[in-house]
Protein backbone atom coordinates (compact mmCIF):
# COMPACT_ATOMS: atom_id res chain seq x y z
CA UNK A 1 0.00 0.00 0.00
CA UNK A 2 1.10 3.48 -0.76
CA UNK A 3 2.14 5.61 2.20
CA UNK A 4 0.15 8.23 1.13
CA UNK A 5 -2.79 5.96 2.29
CA UNK A 6 -1.70 5.55 5.57
CA UNK A 7 -2.70 7.53 8.89
CA UNK A 8 0.86 7.96 10.55
CA UNK A 9 -0.81 9.30 13.74
CA UNK A 10 -3.64 6.08 13.65
CA UNK A 11 -0.87 3.78 13.31
CA UNK A 12 1.29 5.27 15.92
CA UNK A 13 -1.24 5.15 18.10
CA UNK A 14 -2.53 1.91 17.90
CA UNK A 15 1.39 0.79 18.93
CA UNK A 16 0.11 2.74 22.25
CA UNK A 17 1.59 5.64 22.00
CA UNK A 18 -0.43 8.08 23.94
CA UNK A 19 -1.28 11.47 22.27
CA UNK A 20 0.42 14.64 23.01
CA UNK A 21 -1.49 16.70 25.01
CA UNK A 22 -3.24 20.17 23.98
CA UNK A 23 -0.92 23.11 24.62
CA UNK A 24 -2.39 25.47 27.50
CA UNK A 25 -2.09 28.97 27.29
CA UNK A 26 0.46 30.83 28.89
CA UNK A 27 -2.00 33.91 29.66
CA UNK A 28 -4.27 34.04 32.55
CA UNK A 29 -7.20 31.70 31.90
CA UNK A 30 -10.19 34.56 32.64
CA UNK A 31 -13.40 33.34 31.91
CA UNK A 32 -17.22 34.85 31.73
CA UNK A 33 -19.90 32.85 33.74
CA UNK A 34 -21.07 31.58 30.36
CA UNK A 35 -17.86 30.31 29.56
CA UNK A 36 -17.50 28.34 33.01
CA UNK A 37 -20.66 26.63 32.20
CA UNK A 38 -19.77 25.96 28.65
CA UNK A 39 -16.16 24.06 30.24
CA UNK A 40 -18.37 22.37 32.76
CA UNK A 41 -20.85 21.23 29.89
CA UNK A 42 -17.96 19.85 27.71
CA UNK A 43 -15.97 18.24 30.90
CA UNK A 44 -19.93 16.39 31.60
CA UNK A 45 -19.98 15.56 27.79
CA UNK A 46 -16.33 13.89 27.70
CA UNK A 47 -16.95 11.76 30.42
CA UNK A 48 -20.10 10.45 29.23
CA UNK A 49 -18.80 9.62 25.88
CA UNK A 50 -15.71 8.30 27.21
CA UNK A 51 -17.38 6.08 29.95
CA UNK A 52 -19.35 2.85 27.46
CA UNK A 53 -15.84 3.41 25.13
CA UNK A 54 -13.87 2.42 28.33
CA UNK A 55 -15.48 -0.61 28.45
CA UNK A 56 -14.78 -2.02 25.43
CA UNK A 57 -11.70 -0.29 25.15
CA UNK A 58 -9.82 -4.00 23.59
CA UNK A 59 -11.37 -2.72 19.82
CA UNK A 60 -8.18 -0.13 18.28
CA UNK A 61 -10.88 2.73 17.31
CA UNK A 62 -12.01 2.11 20.53
CA UNK A 63 -8.16 2.75 22.24
CA UNK A 64 -7.65 5.71 19.76
CA UNK A 65 -11.61 7.70 20.52
CA UNK A 66 -10.54 6.67 24.17
CA UNK A 67 -6.95 8.67 23.98
CA UNK A 68 -8.71 11.32 22.34
CA UNK A 69 -11.31 12.01 24.81
CA UNK A 70 -8.46 11.32 27.67
CA UNK A 71 -6.46 13.83 26.20
CA UNK A 72 -9.20 16.72 25.94
CA UNK A 73 -10.77 15.98 29.21
CA UNK A 74 -7.17 16.73 30.51
CA UNK A 75 -7.26 20.29 28.29
CA UNK A 76 -10.68 20.89 29.95
CA UNK A 77 -9.97 19.87 33.60
CA UNK A 78 -6.64 21.65 33.58
CA UNK A 79 -8.85 25.23 32.04
CA UNK A 80 -11.37 24.62 34.72
CA UNK A 81 -8.39 24.03 37.39
CA UNK A 82 -7.15 27.30 36.04
CA UNK A 83 -9.99 29.39 35.30
CA UNK A 84 -10.40 32.90 36.91
CA UNK A 85 -14.18 33.89 36.86
CA UNK A 86 -14.69 37.12 35.92
CA UNK A 87 -18.68 38.62 36.92
CA UNK A 88 -19.21 41.26 33.88
CA UNK A 89 -21.70 42.79 35.88
CA UNK A 90 -19.32 43.88 38.72
CA UNK A 91 -16.92 45.35 36.02
CA UNK A 92 -16.98 49.58 35.58
CA UNK A 93 -19.16 49.77 32.94
CA UNK A 94 -18.01 53.04 31.52
CA UNK A 95 -15.17 51.69 29.58
CA UNK A 96 -14.24 48.61 27.48
CA UNK A 97 -13.36 45.51 29.75
CA UNK A 98 -13.24 41.66 29.79
CA UNK A 99 -16.94 40.64 29.37
CA UNK A 100 -17.70 43.53 27.65
CA UNK A 101 -20.22 43.67 24.58
CA UNK A 102 -18.75 46.95 22.30
CA UNK A 103 -20.21 48.10 19.38
CA UNK A 104 -17.83 49.46 16.88
CA UNK A 105 -18.29 51.50 13.36
CA UNK A 106 -15.30 51.22 11.24
CA UNK A 107 -14.49 54.25 8.30
CA UNK A 108 -16.78 52.55 5.92
CA UNK A 109 -19.55 53.24 8.33
CA UNK A 110 -20.16 49.33 8.83
CA UNK A 111 -21.03 48.95 12.65
CA UNK A 112 -20.21 45.43 14.98
CA UNK A 113 -20.48 44.59 17.82
CA UNK A 114 -17.99 41.86 19.42
CA UNK A 115 -17.70 40.15 22.71
CA UNK A 116 -14.71 39.87 24.97
CA UNK A 117 -14.20 36.61 26.17
CA UNK A 118 -11.48 34.32 27.72
CA UNK A 119 -9.60 32.07 24.78
CA UNK A 120 -12.08 28.84 25.16
CA UNK A 121 -14.51 30.64 24.85
CA UNK A 122 -13.85 32.92 21.67
CA UNK A 123 -15.27 31.93 18.65
CA UNK A 124 -15.07 34.72 15.35
CA UNK A 125 -18.19 33.62 13.63
CA UNK A 126 -20.13 34.76 16.41
CA UNK A 127 -17.90 37.66 16.82
CA UNK A 128 -16.36 36.20 20.15
CA UNK A 129 -13.10 37.67 20.85
CA UNK A 130 -10.51 36.43 22.94
CA UNK A 131 -9.06 39.05 25.16
CA UNK A 132 -5.46 38.67 24.22
CA UNK A 133 -6.20 39.22 20.66
CA UNK A 134 -5.66 42.26 18.42
CA UNK A 135 -8.94 43.20 18.83
CA UNK A 136 -9.26 42.72 21.93
CA UNK A 137 -5.94 44.66 23.15
CA UNK A 138 -7.04 47.52 21.26
CA UNK A 139 -10.41 48.05 22.65
CA UNK A 140 -9.62 47.18 26.33
CA UNK A 141 -9.59 50.10 28.28
CA UNK A 142 -11.06 52.56 25.71
CA UNK A 143 -14.89 54.48 26.33
CA UNK A 144 -17.52 55.83 24.15
CA UNK A 145 -16.47 57.87 21.09
CA UNK A 146 -13.18 56.65 21.70
CA UNK A 147 -11.25 55.81 18.16
CA UNK A 148 -8.84 53.10 18.06
CA UNK A 149 -6.57 51.63 15.58
CA UNK A 150 -6.89 48.01 14.59
CA UNK A 151 -4.09 46.26 13.39
CA UNK A 152 -4.38 43.19 11.57
CA UNK A 153 -2.05 41.23 9.01
CA UNK A 154 -4.66 42.42 5.94
CA UNK A 155 -4.43 45.84 6.68
CA UNK A 156 -5.14 48.26 9.68
CA UNK A 157 -8.61 49.56 9.72
CA UNK A 158 -9.56 52.66 12.20
CA UNK A 159 -12.87 51.61 14.91
CA UNK A 160 -14.69 54.35 16.63
CA UNK A 161 -16.49 52.94 19.95
CA UNK A 162 -20.09 53.65 19.92
CA UNK A 163 -21.58 51.47 22.73
CA UNK A 164 -20.45 49.11 25.67
CA UNK A 165 -22.51 46.99 27.37
CA UNK A 166 -22.01 44.17 30.15
CA UNK A 167 -24.70 41.26 30.23
CA UNK A 168 -27.01 41.64 33.11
Amino acid sequence: MSRAFVNEERFEQAGGEELVDRPISEFANYVTPTGALELQSLEAALMAELAPLKKSAEDTFNKDKVAELDRDLRYVRARLDSAILVDPTTQDHGSVLFGAGVTVQDDDGKARTFHIVGEDEADASINKVSYVSPLAKSLIGQKVGDTVTWQRPVGNINLEILDIHYPA
